[in-house]
C-alpha cells in the first residue's frame, strides 16, 4: 500500500481544519479501496521550510503553497524545483501571491475564499487526486 506524503505549508487553522477534515474523508476512500494511506507534514512558519524541509531529504507527492506565514515571511522560500513544479498546488487568497508562484513555474491555483473554505476545500482534493492519481 502506498503512502502518500502530502506537506502543507499554511498557517491558518480554519483553513487547515477544513483542509485537514477533507484529506481525512479522501484517506478513508485510499483505504477502502486498498489503494494507500496519507502521511500529512504541517508547518506554520517560513523558517521551519528553510531549516526542515529545503535542507532535507525527504520528498512529497503533494504540497500545498500559502504565501504568507506566523513569522511574518513567505513559505516562497521552498525550493520550488527540488520538490517538483508539478506537485506544487498554490493556495493563497491573494491573488498576486499565487501570480509569484505561476512565475516560477508552479501550474496548480486555487485561489483561497475565506468565505467558501468548504468549496476551496474541496478543489483542493480534486487537484491533489490529479496529481496523485498515478501513485495509487
Amino acid at each position: 500500500m502506498k503512502t502518500i506524503r502530502i506537506l502543507i505549508l499554511e498557517d491558518d487553522l480554519k483553513t487547515l481544519s477544513f483542509l485537514l477534515l477533507k484529506l481525512n474523508s479522501l484517506e478513508e476512500e485510499l483505504l477502502i479501496n486498498g489503494r494507500g494511506d496519507i502521511a500529512v507534514t504541517v508547518l506554520s512558519e517560513y523558517t521551519q521550510v528553510e531549516e526542515y524541509i529545503n535542507k532535507s531529504m525527504v520528498d512529497f507527492d503533494v504540497i500545498l503553497l500559502d504565501r504568507d506565514c506566523k513569522a511574518g515571511g513567505s513559505f516562497h522560500i521552498l525550493n520550488f524545483e527540488r520538490f517538483g513544479l508539478n506537485k506544487i498546488i498554490s493556495i493563497s487568497s491573494t491573488p498576486q501571491w499565487n501570480k509569484e508562484a505561476v512565475e516560477r513555474g508552479v501550474k496548480d491555483v486555487i485561489h483561497k475564499d475565506y468565505e467558501e473554505l468548504d468549496k476551496f476545500s474541496d478543489k483542493v482534493i480534486d487537484k491533489i487526486k490529479e496529481i496523485i492519481k498515478i501513485k495509487i
